[in-house]
């Protein structure tokens, strides 16, 4: 039996990549900050199926503190699905909060990476898989999206240099890209407003938290000669931005 890790596994994508691997047979870590959450997921799927570690995942200390105290049948991790990251606010950049910069960067970014800096010699001896979840926000730039895309990029092309290293490794990395997905994102992203995530989503038939996490559970669940190096998905109703022009 294999076992994944996935962060930020308390709403959204995440908690569907936990029920997914679970359904599928496999034993699942779940981090994140709400403590009852995860206690629920793992009275719902089982003590043998899920293990909660709670967490900050910017918070090195406690993570360590967490993941080194694994119970023997979840220490050997086969997949690490990094998934908690966030937005905040839409200001333009000249606007903008410098503590939410900070905040995303280092979520997103700055814990990313080091997770998987401590989790990288396990992976490889395992030949196991890493799937980073990035955004569409990688590659089109919107208003508004400024640090938030800018972090994203950062991890499809880490994605794609990991996948550089590891060669002849056996480890498999991918980059999922998600467009519009209908979760809590959008309400943190607004300071808690739910009126204006709904107002977003309005009529859009999105994505949902379980259609990504099939997505994952599908990369991971490939033979290990394949690897998905990219995957850029949006719902029909969302296309590309077109071009922007100021005028005099």
């Amino acid at each position: 039996m294999k076992t994944v890790l996935v962060t930020g596994a308390t709403s959204g994508i995440g908690v569907g990549c936990v029920r997914a691997f679970a359904g599928a047979g496999w034993r699942v870590i779940g981090t994140g900050r709400r403590a009852e959450r995860l206690k629920a997921l793992q009275e719902d799927l089982g003590k043998d199926a899920f293990f909660p570690c709670v967490f900050d995942v910017r918070d090195e200390v406690a993570r360590d503190v967490a993941l080194d105290g694994l119970p023997e049948a979840f220490a050997n991790i086969d997949c690490l699905v990094n998934n908690a990251g966030l937005a905040l606010g839409m200001d333009l950049a000249q606007d903008a909060d410098l503590e939410d910069w900070r905040t995303m960067i280092d979520t997103n970014v700055t814990a990313l990476v080091s997770l998987t800096h401590k989790l990288l010699p396990g992976l490889i001896a395992r030949k196991g898989a890493i799937v980073m979840l990035s955004s569409v926000a990688a590659t089109y730039p919107y208003t508004g999206g400024n640090v938030y895309g800018g972090t994203k990029a950062f991890v499809r092309q880490f994605a794609l240099g990991l996948r550089s290293d590891l060669s002849g490794t056996g480890v498999r990395v991918t980059s999922i890209e998600p467009g519009m997905v209908e979760t809590e994102f959008t309400t943190v992203r607004n300071g808690g407003d739910q009126a204006a995530s709904d107002e977003l989503y309005a009529g859009v038939n999105p994505l949902t938290g379980h259609d990504i996490a099939e997505m994952v559970l599908w990369v991971a669940n490939l033979p290990p000669h394949v690897n998905i190096n990219a995957m850029e998905v949006m719902p029909v109703n969302q296309s590309f931005a077109g071009f922007k022009v100021a005028r005099d």
